[in-house]
């Protein structure tokens, strides 16, 4: 794929992510469900992630910067956070089903 079109995937996604990261926080302020709101923060930590990878893309910041020893650790972060907090929420909604 040329660069202005893995650019236009990104802010593609970009947009598609901020109006689900937007609900995730309409639906964050009438709950306080501890699996629901796990979820949003996954929401959110994957819209972080994406705004990184679009900032890194055009340039704005430098993906070295956060490499130190040459683990990538922006990138390793951004990548897999959002899934450690679904797999909170998961584990809280079976601990609760189990419960019963």
């Amino acid at each position: 794929m040329s660069p202005s079109l893995d650019v236009s995937v990104l802010v593609a996604r970009l947009v598609v992510v901020a109006v689900t990261a937007f609900l995730a926080i309409l639906l964050w302020s009438r709950t306080r469900d501890l699996a629901w709101m796990l979820i949003v923060i996954g929401i959110i930590a994957s819209y972080a992630g994406l705004l990184f990878d679009l900032l890194v893309s055009y340039g704005l910041l430098d993906k070295e910067g956060f490499s130190p020893l040459g683990i990538p650790l922006g990138e390793i972060l951004f990548s897999n956070l959002p899934y450690l907090f679904f797999s909170a929420a998961f584990i809280v909604m079976i601990l609760r089903k189990r419960g019963r």
